[in-house]
């Protein structure tokens, strides 16, 4: 396979011609990455440990563990409160719409406004991603919040189209 290197400071990073819609979002991811601070690493408790992400799903239904939760450190707010970022991604590669996803999330709060449409807890243990709606295969969400310590969070259920 072919590549081409971006540098970004000391870093090189060579990326593939990729035919699969998830290889772009996977190299976005990285881009963002990249530019954003440190490495984005995957939950401990998320669906990306449980299996493959370039699964294809055609003819079966989808789950809870098409949606994958990335979250890493970022540049603290100005008055040194840590801040991180969110990623929320549908790895389906196609057939498998999702909505009204719930993440388990704890007494979630931030010190930077969040757009509820985007991501907000509604009670204990429960936030809304996307204000109920839709994100489609291979579709992305990110957001940034802002708190002493960083939230453990895990998809707790969705609605398949």
């Amino acid at each position: 396979m072919s590549g081409f290197p971006i540098r970004n400071g000391f870093r090189t990073l060579r990326f593939v011609s990729v035919a699969s819609s998830f290889g772009f979002l996977l190299a976005v991811y990285l881009l963002y990455g990249l530019h954003h601070g440190p490495e984005i690493v995957p939950e401990r408790n998320s669906t990306a440990n449980r299996k493959p992400l370039a699964v294809d799903r055609i003819g079966e239904s989808c789950s809870k563990d098409d949606i994958v939760v990335y979250q890493g450190a970022t540049t603290p707010l100005p008055n040194g409160i840590p801040t991180y970022t969110v990623q929320i991604l549908n790895v389906c590669i196609s057939g498998c719409t999702i909505a009204d996803i719930h993440m388990s999330c704890g007494w979630f709060s931030s010190a930077r406004m969040i757009n509820p449409r985007i991501f907000k807890r509604l009670g204990y243990d429960d936030c809304l991603v996307n204000d109920g709606g839709p994100l489609g295969p291979g579709g992305s969400l990110s957001f940034e919040y802002a708190n002493s310590f960083r939230y453990p969070l895990s998809v707790a259920n969705v609605r398949c189209y």
